[in-house]
């Protein structure tokens, strides 16, 4: 029988990075946890902990840490059926994956209202969150894949709606002669991170073709709002956080009318479907207020 007490000292070392806070946390000493960890490691046989500034879960690690949240949560379930013949523990954490404009636009009011549990949110493209539960190191994730992930749930959100946008003096610079393909070869854009490909996308489905271009670097969904409007590039940005600049006058859409829908669905462990059970009610219900309708098979990503 795994000793859930040394395993949890465990977990938290990995959340929150080091032993020290890890100590605050419980309120032992520093000490006691390194010395639960070592002795977790000793009975188990392997390394789970790897030491540094933060510490980070050898591949091991990272399972017991999924076990030791799924368990949080079973209980939290149990409690639920049974009441108080089961007595009430520090709430439990959930680790969910969720890309940064879902994060900047609908998903926190999502979780407004959820109680007795706490949330770890992992930022990763939406292209990318579905491989963090494929690995067991999240419970649920909002993620672009359609199909459910292996022993999980899933649920359609609806679509984020992208506008490509720049201010009116980045469209006198490099737009003076129109939104041609030559213009946009030379004109600097803005791209999240190596993962971003909505740039490209949008290009491919409004041109015809993915174009080379120059590209700033700015991971930060308010961040490439701001580099828009100081005319540091174009980009394409989530249309709720836009849309007042697009109505003053402060953000011009490259071409009018050629929104990028990018699709969104909900997934989840069904290992701890019970506990999560409000929260999804809760996501999919503010998704489908937020979100737009998604684009019909078939249909593209423009309307």
């Amino acid at each position: 029988m795994l000793d859930y007490a040394l395993m949890d000292a465990m977990a938290r070392v990995v959340r929150t990075g080091s032993f020290d806070k890890a100590a605050r946390e419980i309120g032992v000493t520093p000490s006691a946890i390194s010395q639960r960890v070592k002795l977790l490691e000793e009975r188990l046989g392997t390394s789970l902990i790897v030491r540094g500034q933060p510490c980070t879960a050898t591949a091991a690690g990272k399972r017991l840490c999924r076990h030791v949240e799924e368990i949080g949560l079973m209980e939290l379930s149990l409690r639920a059926d049974l009441g108080p013949v089961i007595p009430a523990g520090r709430a439990p954490t959930i680790r969910i994956a969720v890309n940064a404009d879902s994060l900047a636009t609908w998903f926190v009011p999502a979780l407004a209202g959820i109680e007795e549990r706490l949330f770890d949110l992992v930022i990763d493209d939406e292209s990318n969150t579905a491989e963090w539960l494929r690995r067991g190191e999240v419970s649920a994730a909002v993620s672009t894949a359609p199909g459910p992930v292996r022993g999980c749930g899933s649920r359609s959100l609806g679509a984020q709606t992208y506008i490509a946008t720049a201010s009116p003096a980045f469209m006198r610079r490099w737009f003076a002669g129109g939104v041609g393909e030559d213009a946009l070869r030379a004109a600097p854009s803005i791209t999240f991170n190596t993962s971003d490909e909505l740039q490209d996308r949008w290009l491919a489905e409004t041109f015809g073709q993915s174009l080379p271009r120059p590209s700033h670097w700015i991971p930060s969904s308010h961040g490439f709002v701001d580099a828009a409007l100081a005319g540091i590039g174009w980009g394409m940005n989530p249309a709720s956080l836009v849309e007042p600049h697009l109505a003053a006058g402060r953000l011009v859409a490259l071409v009018p009318g050629r929104p990028l829908l990018v699709p969104l669905f909900w997934h989840w462990s069904r290992a701890v479907e019970g506990a999560l059970k409000d929260i999804t009610a809760s996501i999919v219900r503010t998704a489908r207020t937020r979100l737009a309708a998604p684009p019909s098979p078939g249909g593209g990503g423009s309307a």
